[in-house]
């Protein structure tokens, strides 16, 4: 079953393709450094730009957070699992690896099922889109390049990738700032966290 063959393919340090609710994501284990390494040479990324960390709970984000608001138990449950990605100040758990020097860290949470279970039974992973840097991101699976797709254990098709970015939101400021107009808006914000009027 592919679903088991990502996870063990995670778990021994292999690259995996999975849908997200945005676009097809690139995957790693975020505690595996040489994994991740892996990661940024297959996409040509850049070492220098961090990675958000894909978990699949609120007591995740709390490990691997600090300093957060009192609005983001609220702000979770009502837009995560979704093309939402929060910015908060790393803990000391963040791997170097993963905030490459910065003090804060990203959190994604996608909205597949499928991809949700993968996060919850291997843990945290990161997962930029699965493209070139610098190309497209893969909006449908037929998106993927070779090159990609050569360097993943598995690739898991799903038709309900949609195609639009996430929001992103960074909370670690004096005031609440939209880094990335997304799936997700302002106003979309603004009326389930009230504590947002002061957002940049």
């Amino acid at each position: 079953m592919q679903t088991e063959k990502a996870i063990n393919g995670l778990k021994s340090g292999e690259l995996v393709i999975l849908p997200t609710e945005t676009v097809y994501g690139l995957f790693a284990d975020a505690t595996q450094e040489q994994a991740v390494k892996k990661l940024y040479a297959v996409k040509g990324r850049p070492t220098e730009k961090a990675l958000n960390m894909n978990v699949s709970s609120f007591d995740t984000i709390l490990k691997y957070s600090k300093n957060q608001p009192s609005y983001l138990e609220k702000m979770v449950s009502e837009f995560l699992p979704g093309p939402l990605t929060i910015i908060l100040e790393a803990s000391e758990n963040v791997p170097e690896w993963i905030h490459i020097g910065k003090t804060t860290v990203g959190f994604r949470m996608p909205a597949i099922s499928t991809t949700q279970n993968i996060i919850n039974e291997v843990g945290v992973l990161v997962g930029p889109s699965a493209n070139l840097t610098g190309e497209p991101s893969p909006r449908f699976f037929s998106d993927l390049s070779q090159e990609i797709l050569k360097n993943a254990t598995v690739a898991i098709k799903d038709d309900s990738v949609y195609g639009l970015d996430t929001t992103i939101i960074d909370l670690t400021g004096e005031y609440p700032k939209i880094l990335r107009q997304g799936a997700i808006t302002r106003e979309e914000l603004l009326f389930a966290i009230p504590e947002l009027s002061k957002i940049i």
